[in-house]
């Protein structure tokens, strides 16, 4: 046998064990992802429990139109109420999710928008990001009801007014585990995997 052969032969020896390795690999980070159960939107010890029924707060969106946010709805449909801020770029990077969700869960759930500041913004805002469809409240008194210190922010109320799931929402993800949350009954994901624990 040649030098050159046998350089063939023991790179093809590489190769295959490099494949295998790589199986390997493949088959860690599989279980890996089983065992790490995802984090859920971050609860904030401020604000309403869950569980709790919210005081009822009367306030107008920025077309006028007057909205009763934490009454119990007659038609039993729950809202997700979402803190944003023109000026927040992970609030503009969650609009699009937002939308999305919006389409997936419009069986059982109405979305609006709320945040403070100066109206005229606010209306840009919605301009820029094409939010017409979502009722969008400016209001400073929304905020303190449910303890908003960081953005954004969603609080989950169910059709009798019952606040179901709250907190920090950065990703998709984050957004989803409210609505899991509800369906399973916790106050959160974090709830629900450490009572599996």
């Amino acid at each position: 046998m040649t030098a050159l052969a046998i350089s063939n032969i023991v790179l093809w020896l590489v190769v295959v064990c490099l494949v295998f390795v790589v199986l390997a690999l493949t088959r860690q980070l599989g279980v890996l992802h089983e065992r790490i159960a995802p984090a859920g939107a971050l609860m904030m010890n401020r604000g309403p429990a869950v569980g709790q029924r919210v005081e009822p707060i009367d306030v107008e969106d920025l077309t006028g139109r007057p909205l009763r946010i934490g009454a119990p709805r007659a038609d039993g449909r729950s809202t997700l109420i979402l803190f944003v801020s023109p000026s927040c770029p992970v609030c503009k990077a969650l609009l699009p999710v937002m939308k999305s969700s919006r389409e997936q869960e419009r069986g059982w759930l109405d979305m609006v928008l709320a945040s403070d500041g100066e109206p005229a913004e606010h209306r840009q805002f919605v301009g820029d990001q094409g939010l017409h469809e979502f009722p969008y409240v400016v209001s400073a008194a929304l905020g303190l009801n449910y303890q908003v210190n960081r953005l954004p922010y969603a609080a989950l109320l169910d059709g009798e007014g019952l606040l179901r799931a709250r907190g920090l929402v950065n990703s998709r993800e984050h957004l989803e585990s409210l609505f899991e949350a509800k369906r399973l009954g916790v106050a959160s994901l974090q709830e629900y995997f450490a009572s599996r624990a």
